[in-house]
């Protein structure tokens, strides 16, 4: 097995990838970065890629892997702190995360992404532009989860099937109800979509997120 350290970002190397073959590449790395990174396992029997970074550089990775039908590459994640893919996923951080990229076993993981074809490891959040509430309505699979008004809708990857779950925040006051199925869709008015901590440069009518009809291979 080839493992391959991609380090995105200025973040510290954990002692134990030290000596592995490694590129760096910019936070979010550009598909260029990442294509790069891929060219050296491209003839192992059984690539594993190591990134380390964030939460944005993780799905960066694995939407350019989605996009050229590169899934089948073990991808290891070390967070440099702890996240909500971290936490997800059940990565550790830092130094205990390295060793398990190192020596752990990949397993199939249920992919979320959206209808841009654009990955989702942690959280997305869906708002209103401005300070405003979204108008319109949203659904898990065929449930309801808020119709006219909310603050926002919040969705996650679950980790296991069927995928993901997802919110409605109405306010402080009103606990929201998580609701998990393999689909998230919200028209609105005008929302605009936040992936990974990333916000999206326009506003939207309608978004959506599902699980990918072909897994990604998880090293944990």
């Amino acid at each position: 097995m080839t493992r391959f350290v991609l380090r995105c970002g200025d973040v510290p190397v954990p002692i134990t990838l030290a000596s592995l073959p490694a590129s760096s590449a910019a936070p979010i790395p550009t598909d260029d970065e990442i294509d790069e990174t891929l060219v050296p396992l491209g003839a192992e029997p059984d690539p594993r890629l190591i990134v380390l970074g964030r939460d944005s550089g993780l799905a960066a990775v694995l939407t350019r892997l989605m996009r050229i039908e590169r899934l089948d590459v073990e991808i290891a994640y070390v967070p440099v702190e702890r996240s909500a893919a971290s936490a997800i996923y059940g990565t550790g951080t830092g130094a205990a995360a390295a060793k398990r990229a190192v020596g752990g076993v990949a397993t199939p993981m249920p992919l979320i992404r959206d209808d841009l074809g654009i990955a989702l490891v942690g959280k997305a959040r869906i708002d209103g532009p401005g300070n405003e509430g979204l108008v319109g309505e949203g659904f898990v699979d065929d449930t309801r989860i808020f119709a006219n008004k909310a603050n926002s809708v919040h969705i996650s990857p679950i980790g296991e099937l069927p995928g993901l779950r997802a919110c409605a925040v109405r306010g402080q006051l009103r606990r929201p109800k998580w609701v998990t199925g393999r689909a998230a869709q919200v028209g609105a008015e005008a929302a605009v979509v936040t992936r990974d901590g990333v916000r999206g440069d326009r506003t939207v009518t309608r978004s959506t997120f599902y699980r990918h009809v072909e897994s990604w291979q998880l090293v944990r």
